[in-house]
């Protein structure tokens, strides 16, 4: 009898899930392995909510955004008996293996699963924030900087249009790779990332030295997980509300807004803000992200296949290599201050 294997994709949906779960199960099915999708992700494997995949079910999913098996935010740890009941259905339903495709939380389940339980664990990366550690880059961050970047252009030409100042919010919570790279990219005047803390003066100060340079409009790249700082240091992180996820995450949102009127209340320029949310994670994956999805999906499958459990598929330089799970989601990859430095070089 053929070895079962399963694949599920937790947390937010990201660019390039599809063609992870397509080259994992190509490779897989070719090597004799029955492969489950679990839908919903740990969800999924608590409810017992699987469906069939093989190389026709998979054929044509590459450039699709999102992931044909759904997603979820569940917190199997968090459950009384969450853990047990999802041990109990995976012996159940003779699961072999299981290839875990997430970000911190997901993966960190499945570190869990694998340390604690010694349940057949194979890691994939995935993430817009790129926050991973021991991988050079998660697939989906270079979509969403790309689409990032687009708008961050088409918002330049309308402000430029009315001589306004324009906040764009982008996603990244405890990180701002994406706003790093974004606001470089698109030439932002000022970008602000959860790492480092510019003042809301300092930002107004930068607009108004830009000003008397001569620029009539100003981009501000945000990141939503930026903290807005006074001249005093007062800090304060913008939040949609204070309810948490499964995973003990706020949701973050809102703080283009008030810097917007901040800016507009202390320098005079008519602002405005966009935020960008959650078409930075809808929508078809780059070419890049396409291809790095299918390297992961292959080595998680190769993983499998030598039985090198409690590993995640990571890239390190132009290789895809295995670490270990609890090094991935051990500590928060934040951005360099060398991409800091960079940025400012370009504030007025």
């Amino acid at each position: 009898m053929a070895k079962k294997v399963a694949i599920l994709t937790g947390g937010g949906d990201c660019p390039g899930l599809n063609a992870v779960i397509r080259a994992a199960t190509l490779k897989l099915t070719k090597a004799g392995y029955e492969m489950l999708g679990v839908r919903y992700g740990w969800r999924g494997l608590l409810e017992n909510d699987y469906m069939p995949l093989d190389v026709m079910s998979t054929a044509d999913i590459l450039n699709r955004g999102g992931t044909i098996l759904r997603t979820s935010r569940t917190n199997p740890i968090k459950q009384e008996g969450g853990v047990e009941l999802l041990a109990d259905n995976l012996r159940q339903n003779d699961i072999w293996a299981t290839i875990a495709v997430g970000g911190d939380d997901t993966l960190g389940v499945a570190n869990k699963l694998q340390g604690e339980f010694a349940l057949n664990m194979v890691g994939v990366p995935k993430t817009i924030d790129n926050d991973l550690s021991g991988t050079d880059y998660t697939f989906g961050f270079n979509t969403a900087v790309q689409i990032a970047t687009e708008c961050i252009d088409r918002l330049n030409t309308t402000a430029e249009s009315h001589d306004r100042a324009i906040v764009v919010e982008i996603m990244g919570r405890h990180t701002g790779w994406i706003t790093a790279m974004a606001g470089i990219a698109g030439s932002a005047d000022v970008i602000m990332l959860p790492e480092f803390d510019i003042s809301v003066a300092e930002v107004c100060d930068i607009l108004k030295r830009s000003r008397a340079a001569g620029k009539n409009f100003n981009i501000v790249a945000v990141s939503e997980g930026a903290k807005l700082v006074t001249k005093e240091g007062e800090e304060q992180m913008v939040t949609l509300s204070e309810e948490v996820d499964a995973f003990g995450n706020v949701k973050l949102g809102g703080v283009a807004n008030l810097l917007a009127q901040e800016i507009e209340r202390r320098t005079g320029y008519e602002t405005r803000a966009t935020v960008l949310g959650h078409i930075q994670r809808g929508g078809t994956p780059t070419a890049y992200d396409r291809v790095l999805a299918t390297r992961y999906g292959v080595k998680a499958a190769q993983m499998v296949e030598s039985e090198d459990f409690g590993q995640m598929a990571a890239l390190q330089g132009d290789a895809i290599v295995a670490v270990p799970l609890e090094l991935a989601v051990g500590e928060r990859k934040l951005v360099p201050r060398e991409f800091w430095d960079l940025a400012q070089t370009f504030f007025a």
